[in-house]
Formats: structure tokens, sequence, C-alpha cells
């Protein structure tokens, strides 16, 4: 892990932010960071949003291909998700997730602590994969 936490990063202009959220103190482990497992959960809630505009319907996460931890989160900080389609198959959409936080008492200034690639599969009622449809196959992010 990264130690440098004072270099202010540039969100990313080629992603969507498609996630807000502020860790509290039920979220925190005994050395006072964040859960990793409670920022995985986000990163895979904020990771469904694009791909559910390509779906039409139900999906389901299929692997987690890549996580990172760069810096800890801390208690207060504002974490922003961005996320991109990387592929799109017959079945699956992989996208990169981006989590920078602001850090408690030092607006305007962020910090890249997560980055992340999952895999979503289209799934019918039975929890079968399905065809993405081919509207879906043809959007571009």
């Amino acid at each position: 892990m990264s130690t440098n936490s004072s270099a202010s990063a540039a969100l990313p202009t080629d992603k969507e932010l498609v996630l807000k959220v502020i860790p509290m103190p039920a979220d925190c482990n005994a050395n006072g960071d964040i859960f990793g497992g409670w920022v995985m959960a986000q990163v895979d809630l904020a990771g469904s949003v694009v791909p559910a505009r390509y779906v039409d319907g139900r999906m389901a996460t299929v692997a987690v291909n890549q996580f990172i931890f760069k810096q800890p989160v801390r208690v207060g900080d504002i974490l922003s998700f961005f996320a991109s389609v990387t592929r799109i198959g017959t079945t699956s959409i992989t996208v990169q997730v981006e989590v920078y936080a602001e850090r408690f008492r030092a607006q305007g200034q962020y910090v890249k602590v997560t980055e992340a690639s999952l895999t979503y599969v289209a799934i019918d009622e039975s929890g079968k994969p399905r065809p993405i449809p081919p509207a879906g196959r043809m959007l571009t992010t």
C-alpha cells in the first residue's frame, strides 16, 4: 500500500460518477480504518450502475477480476465512485471502478483509495446467463 496520502489526485474525466458515500464509525475496524469488505460492497454497488443500462433486466456479479486498496479509507471521508465499461460480451459486462476519497478537513483534495475490475452477467428469472440485448451491446460509454 502506498503511503503518500498528501498528494492530491485529479478526478477521472473518462468515467462516470455513479455513487458518493460517507463511511461512518460503525464501518471501522479496530485500527480506526474502514473495513475493506465495506469498501468492496460499495464498489460492487457502484460497479453495477452502468451495466444496468445495458442488460435490460436482472444481472449478477460473476467475478472480481482485480481489487487494489491503495490508501486507507477513514471515517468522514467523502468517497466518490467512478465507473466505466471496459468490455461487453454476449452475456457479460466488465467494469472498471475507481474510488477517490475527499479527506475529512481537506475539502477539495482527493486521494485515489481503491480501484477494481468487476464482471457482471445478465441472468434470466431462473438465474441462468442470458444474452445482453443487441441494443445494449451497441451502446457506448
